[in-house]
């Protein structure tokens, strides 16, 4: 599995719009918001309605710069188990459930091992450990990791062998809230990949992730006043798991699937299928 890690043009009527943003730092955003333990809700919004979206966020955040740039490539690669425990815990509604991934920061130049897990609160909880950048395998060091994020949280031992599955590349721009505490990422141009297949989404579909305290930030309720609002079970790995056919039940991430508008062979016929 090889992503390409290639800039791609975002819509550039999005991309004027972040010009009126007003700029903040990455040391800037992790003191204000680096929200490691936070309520997500995640939004698939096209370009001609992410705009107006746009207009009403820039007056309440800023957005991250980092050399002059607005947007940036994540490079990431998730692992599962022989029989896809993280992809099935997620699809059935487990609260006790966690996701490893390494995610490589392309423009930035450096990569993290990161460990996502849930609690009894359904609270997001991410870990993250800083590994040589374009590291590929777990090795050692990686699943001693993995085995206390796990221990300290569930009191259990991990225990799982674990391989990569897929991965997938995307453009993100990072918003900030001008008052702390409370931020969101837009994606778009998202990729899929496994050894033996691709998928790919639009560039003019974005999906929003809203990260605060309780679920119900100040970007929540702009986003609900334009009437968007979010799209259940819409994980970026659950939904390039079945998008690319590498589990046998999918129907919780048809909705989202359907959304996206992949690009690829004929899809939706094969998912009702296996649905």
């Amino acid at each position: 599995m090889t992503l390409k890690n290639k800039k791609i043009s975002m819509d550039p009527f999005i991309a004027r719009q972040l010009l009126d943003f007003t700029p903040l730092g990455l040391d800037e955003l992790n003191s204000k918001a680096a929200m490691l333990e936070r309520l997500d809700n995640k939004y698939i919004v096209p370009a001609v309605r992410l705009g107006p979206a746009l207009d009403a966020f820039k007056k309440y955040f800023d957005v991250l710069e980092i050399e002059g740039e607005r947007s940036f490539t994540y490079a990431t690669r998730y692992y599962d188990c022989a029989n896809r425990s993280a992809y099935y815990d997620h699809h059935q509604g487990r609260r006790k459930r966690s996701k490893v991934r390494i995610r490589h920061y392309v423009d930035a130049g450096f990569s993290y091992l990161e460990v996502k897990l849930k609690d009894k609160r359904g609270i997001t909880i991410k870990k993250r450990l800083k590994v040589d950048c374009g590291q590929q395998r777990l090795d050692q060091r990686s699943m001693e990791f993995i085995e206390i994020c796990h221990r300290d949280l569930y009191g259990a031992p991990f225990g799982q062998r674990l391989h990569p599955v897929i991965e997938m590349e995307y453009q993100r721009i990072t918003l900030i809230a001008k008052e702390g505490g409370e931020r969101m990422t837009i994606d778009t141009a998202l990729e899929f990949e496994t050894d033996d297949a691709s998928r790919d989404v639009l560039p003019d579909m974005f999906i929003i992730e809203t990260k605060s305290a309780r679920g119900n930030g100040l970007a929540d309720k702009i986003l609900r006043s334009l009437h968007l609002h979010p799209t259940r079970r819409c994980s970026k790995y659950c939904v390039g798991m079945a998008a690319l056919g590498q589990v046998l039940r999918h129907n919780r991430f048809l909705p989202a699937l359907r959304r996206l508008h992949l690009v690829g062979p004929v899809w939706a016929q094969q998912l009702d299928k296996a649905a």
